[in-house]
C-alpha cells in the first residue's frame, strides 16, 4: 500500500526490541507452518530480541506452544506463548471474580476443549437451558450452520445467561478458505439479545498479559505483527504500540484498495510485510 511502508524482518529489528507475533495467518495456518516462518523467528532470537506469540486462542499457552513445537517451530525460537485463554483466565480467577465456582457452563469451541471451564473449576451442561454460563472459545462453522449455533444458544440468551468469549476472531482459516470464528459466534449471541465479555485481540487485557509476561517493557520498544486489521492492528493501536499487518492469513486475497477501505486511523498499520520471513 502505498501510503503505508513495507519494512524487511532486519530493518524492524534495527528499530524494536520485543516483537508480539500473532500465530494464525502469519506464522502458520490450519494445515502447518508457513514456508520461512520458523526461520524467521530464529532470525529474532539470534539477534537478542524477545518474541512472545500472541494468540486469539482460548486455550491456554502452554498447550499452544506444545502445538507449536509440533509443527516446526524450536522452543528456543520464542520465549513465550500467550492466549487469550491466558488472559480470562487470569482475570476471571483472581479476586472478586463474577464466575463462581462450581456453576454450570455451556462451552462452544473446537476439538470439544472446555479448557476454561476446567481450569475455572466449572461443572460442564450441554443443554444451554441449564447452563448459568456460557463460553465460546472456538468455531466449527466450517461444518455447523449457523443457523444450529443460534438455536443451541437460543435458550441461554433468552434468559439473560452471560457468555464469556475468548477468541474474538470473527473468521478462522479452514480448508484453505475462511469461515466464520468464534467472534461471529459471539456477535450472534449477543443479537439473541445475551451479554458477552470479550477476550484477546483487540481487547486491552491480552496485552498487558503479554506486557506483564516479559517485564512491562516501553510500548516504544515492542512491535505486534498481524494478519488481521480488525484484531492485530486494531488492538496494537490501542495499546499505544507500532504494527506491521502482514499480507497472508485472512486478509490474503483483498487487493490494495480493499485493503485501504477497512482501514481507519485506529486501524491502520505503521508497516506492511508482505510474508513473515527472513529476508531474501
Amino acid at each position: 500500500m502505498s501510503s503505508i511502508p513495507d519494512i524487511s524482518l532486519p530493518d524492524l529489528c534495527d528499530r524494536y526490541e520485543v516483537f508480539f507475533v500473532d500465530q494464525f495467518g502469519v506464522l502458520r495456518d490450519d494445515e502447518g507452518a508457513y514456508p520461512g516462518a520458523a526461520d524467521a523467528l530464529r532470525q529474532l532470537k539470534a539477534a537478542g530480541k524477545t518474541v512472545v506469540i500472541l494468540s486469539n486462542s482460548g486455550r491456554s499457552g502452554d498447550y499452544n506452544a506444545e502445538r507449536f513445537i509440533k509443527l516446526g517451530f524450536p522452543r528456543d525460537s520464542f520465549d513465550r506463548f500467550v492466549t487469550s485463554g491466558d488472559a480470562a483466565f487470569a482475570v476471571l480467577s483472581g479476586q472478586g471474580s463474577p464466575v463462581p465456582p462450581g456453576i454450570r457452563c455451556l462451552t462452544i469451541s473446537s476439538g470439544n476443549d472446555r479448557n476454561l471451564a476446567d481450569r475455572l473449576s466449572l461443572i460442564s451442561a450441554e443443554d444451554a437451558a441449564e447452563a448459568g454460563l456460557v463460553i465460546i472459545s472456538g468455531s466449527e462453522a466450517e461444518k455447523i450452520p449457523m443457523h444450529a449455533y443460534a438455536e443451541r444458544l437460543r435458550p441461554a440468551a433468552e434468559r439473560g445467561v452471560p457468555a464469556i468469549c475468548t477468541n474474538p476472531d470473527m473468521h478462522k482459516l479452514a480448508g484453505g478458505t475462511t469461515a466464520p470464528g468464534a467472534g461471529s459466534i459471539a456477535t450472534l449471541y449477543e443479537q439473541l439479545g445475551g451479554s458477552v465479555r470479550w477476550f484477546g485481540k483487540p481487547h486491552r487485557d491480552i496485552y498487558e498479559q503479554a506486557a506483564r509476561s516479559c517485564g512491562d517493557p516501553a510500548h516504544s520498544s515492542i512491535v505486534c505483527i498481524g494478519d488481521s486489521i480488525d484484531h492485530d492492528i486494531l488492538g496494537a493501536s490501542s495499546f499505544g504500540l507500532a504494527s506491521v499487518l502482514v499480507r497472508t492469513g485472512i486478509l490474503a486475497t483483498l487487493g490494495t484498495d480493499e485493503l485501504e477501505a477497512m482501514m481507519a486511523p485506529d486501524r491502520r498499520p505503521t508497516f506492511t510485510m508482505a510474508a513473515f520471513r527472513p529476508a531474501d
